[in-house]
């Protein structure tokens, strides 16, 4: 069959697929409770965006926004609102990670709507969604739908995003075009995209008002990127290299490579680079970067993905149950093809990794929390709790770990008016915990409830959600 005439048959079916599954998951899915006014009582709300601990407060919750913060002799509580027990217990805003894929486009399985009861069970309230197409653009416009309508429990897809390549640097402007024609949020480019190409995505998507996200490409400078408007950089790429006392020789080995031969170079230099780390040059690549407002989106996780290959088997972990059967294979089958030299490579770039992230946070570099889940060994949900607690390892303090999966991605997305803090009028996406996280990062996990857009969800009904996804994945 010629590709073109595939190309369109796909084009056909695959949105017909993608709606049938969106009646599937929103038909399978536990519904949410009804929205009601809520109070919770002499909690202490952590302000993530000034460091403040205020306390006791009264928060009170209508039609899905805050609507009050006061001390608890201020308070004027309607008598049917239900009351939440807030005493020696601290709110946040919802958590958000900023690097998920829901989708599964190369190798066409289903959505990882699965996903969905484990972030909400672990307080993220919100992702952005990093590779879809325009079918999958129909779909997350059905999950918002069925979240507003409380028929989901699900994060809310904050943005999606569409991967551009091209075949050439006027057929990448006009993917750009497409992508914007089919809703999407920002565009996303991969490692293997030529500098040319690359370029022309620039430019289109600031034609059309786009914001442009992913990998820095591997034959272009950090620098460059950032300097050139692409908004964030994803898993560091390219920081190890603009990190080293070697970057010019290393891109130079890469020059008139494009796709698939332009990755595998650079994976076959990583030991190269790594060993070349130079502290004082990448504070002082921190400091450019800093001034462009580039965000980098470390995802620690995926820098340390030898966890998995290093813990045994992974039907041991408890979060196994939670994985569809596809998945499993999935991650099995990376275990099989992990080898002695990629575990040598994790182990070199783990401590680099945080020294990058730990010299960009001291130069002023916002950083946003991510972990490109499912990979394998990242769990959705748990694994965003795992990345601020490496990030705190890498420098940042409790609060500034929590700022990077509240404000900061508020701020990024255009929507700090609504979202990221806990403030009156903003939306009443909170977690309550049962310990403070700016003692402790580990307390995040302590999660008492969910008011996932202000509907409750105490503790009970988010084991109540767990529970269920590992029976539908045991079906």
């Amino acid at each position: 069959m010629r590709a073109d005439v595939a190309k369109w048959m796909v084009s056909l079916v695959t949105p017909c697929i993608l709606a049938w599954l969106a009646c599937m998951a929103v038909a399978q899915a536990m519904p949410l409770p009804q929205r009601q006014t809520i109070a919770i009582t002499e909690v202490t709300v952590i302000d993530v965006e000034h460091g403040r601990s205020m306390g006791p407060r009264t928060v009170l919750v209508d039609d899905g926004r805050i609507v009050a913060i006061v001390a608890p002799h201020d308070a004027n509580i309607p008598a049917p609102a239900r009351r939440v027990d807030g005493r020696g217990r601290f709110l946040i805003p919802g958590l958000v990670d900023m690097h998920v894929h829901l989708f599964n486009l190369s190798s066409r399985r289903p959505p990882n709507d699965w996903s969905f009861p484990l972030y909400v069970a672990n307080g993220v309230t919100g992702v952005r969604e990093m590779r879809g197409d325009a079918a999958s653009m129909l779909l997350v416009k059905r999950w918002r739908k069925a979240l507003d309508d409380g028929e989901l429990a699900a994060p809310r897809i904050l943005a999606a995003g569409i991967a551009v390549y091209g075949s050439s640097p006027e057929d990448a402007a006009h993917q750009v075009d497409a992508a914007a024609d089919a809703g999407a949020d920002f565009i996303k480019v991969f490692s293997e995209i030529p500098a040319s190409h690359w370029r022309a995505v620039l430019a289109a998507a600031q034609a059309r008002s786009l914001p442009v996200v992913g990998h820095a490409p591997a034959g272009v400078p950090l620098l460059v990127t950032a300097e050139a408007g692409q908004r964030s950089n994803e898993h560091l790429m390219q920081a190890y290299e603009a990190c080293s006392s070697i970057e010019a020789p290393l891109l130079e080995e890469r020059r008139g490579l494009v796709g698939d031969a332009l990755t595998a170079r650079r994976d076959a230099q990583e030991a190269r680079t790594l060993a070349a780390f130079d502290l004082g040059i990448c504070r002082n690549v921190a400091k450019v970067i800093a001034g462009t407002g580039q965000v980098q989106v470390p995802t620690l996780v995926l820098a340390d993905e030898d966890s998995l290959a290093k813990n045994g088997s992974p039907r041991s972990d408890p979060r196994w149950r939670y994985l569809r059967a596809d998945e499993h294979t999935r991650w099995e089958r990376f275990l099989s093809g992990y080898t002695a030299e990629d575990a040598a490579l994790a182990k070199r770039r783990w401590p680099i990794a945080h020294q990058i992230v730990s010299v960009m946070h001291q130069a002023g570099v916002p950083i946003m929390a991510g972990t490109d889940s499912p990979m394998p060994g990242v769990y959705p949900g748990f694994a965003l709790h795992d990345e601020m607690e490496m990030l705190v390892e890498s420098g940042l303090t409790p609060r500034e770990a929590l700022y990077s999966a509240t404000l900061e991605p508020a701020r990024f997305l255009g929507m700090a008016d609504t979202r990221g803090t806990v403030e009156v009028g903003k939306r009443a996406d909170l977690v309550l915990l049962d310990a403070d996280p700016t003692k402790d990062i580990h307390n995040a996990r302590r999660i008492n409830a969910v008011l996932l857009d202000g509907r409750l969800l105490r503790r009970a009904d988010l084991d109540a959600l767990l529970d269920e996804a590992a029976k539908a994945q045991a079906r």
